[in-house]
């Protein structure tokens, strides 16, 4: 419960910081008496998509401990750790990044990468996967995350996410300013938006935003197949990845925060795949299997 208040708190201060922000700047007034000003509402769009996108980037290996309670080794303090610790930095070095943190965290099987940069990153692994698997899968998992970092997947998705974001607050509102105005043509005594402009704006926030996540999260589970190859790459061979995945897929991997979904492992199938981060197993099986 703690964790869930602390990430609900970070997302509403995010959310405040950007309203002062346009409000400073006075981009929160792009309707006027003379209607809808386009080019101050794109700027508006633009500063709530990127600016969200963008702190959430900055703060994702705070937010990433916080909501799996993910402890950073240190110093090893067992022969577990001590083996991941050392796993991770030969990686590292092969793909020539910064050492990440590496952390364990309590849980069933999964594991996740984060951070704002390739020098600034996090590769975490729960214990239910450190102690369910063998070495070589576990290798395989961490090779992938660690090719999450060298690809810098995580900038590239907030970036596709800010632009997203930004045709979402934009169409939503000139559509709402257009309903708004339609519903009040009659009524030249009115001035400012409605309650029609709030309404349509909230409904059409809801239904563009389940688009764009649909955007999104297609452009994720491509990450996902660059990884792959990249953590086959790391390992010079394809069949620890596929055997990892095989394990993984007959697994129940469990659920992390919705701010962490995108990073941790996944399968799903049928219609529902459309809103998932990763592709299924058998897909990325099948993928690695044609780099033989």
């Amino acid at each position: 419960m703690k964790r869930t208040i602390l990430l609900i708190a970070t997302n509403i201060a995010i959310m405040v910081v950007l309203g002062i922000v346009v409000s400073v700047l006075g981009l929160n007034r792009f309707i006027s008496a003379n209607g809808l000003n386009l080019p101050m509402l794109l700027m508006f769009a633009g500063v709530m998509g990127f600016g969200g996108a963008f702190l959430s980037l900055a703060m994702s290996k705070t937010m990433a401990k916080w909501s799996t309670g993910a402890q950073v080794i240190e110093r090893p303090r067992n022969q577990d750790e001590q083996w991941l610790f050392d796993t991770v930095a030969r990686l590292a070095q092969r793909a020539q990044i910064a050492m990440p943190e590496v952390a364990i965290y309590e849980g069933e099987p999964n594991a996740f990468a984060t951070g704002p940069s390739k020098n600034n990153s996090l590769v975490a692994v729960s214990t239910g996967l450190l102690y369910t698997m063998t070495h070589r899968e576990i290798e395989a998992v961490l090779a992938h995350e660690v090719a999450h970092v060298k690809n810098g997947d995580m900038v590239t998705l907030t970036l596709i996410q800010g632009v997203v974001n930004t045709f979402v607050f934009f169409l939503a509102r000139v559509v709402g300013y257009l309903v708004d105005s339609f519903l009040r043509k009659d009524n030249e005594e009115s001035s400012g938006p409605g309650i029609a402009y709030m309404v349509t704006v909230i409904i059409c926030d809801i239904l563009f935003g389940i688009l764009a996540s649909v955007i999104v999260m297609y452009f994720s589970r491509q990450r996902e197949f660059r990884a792959d190859a990249g953590a086959a790459q790391l390992m010079g061979d394809t069949a620890p990845m596929v055997d990892a995945l095989r394990r993984l897929g007959g697994m129940e991997p469990s659920a992390l925060p919705s701010n962490m979904a995108a990073s941790g492992i996944a399968n799903k199938s049928g219609w529902m795949s459309l809103f998932s981060s990763h592709p299924s197993m058998e897909e990325r099986i099948a993928a690695l299997q044609a780099m033989r």
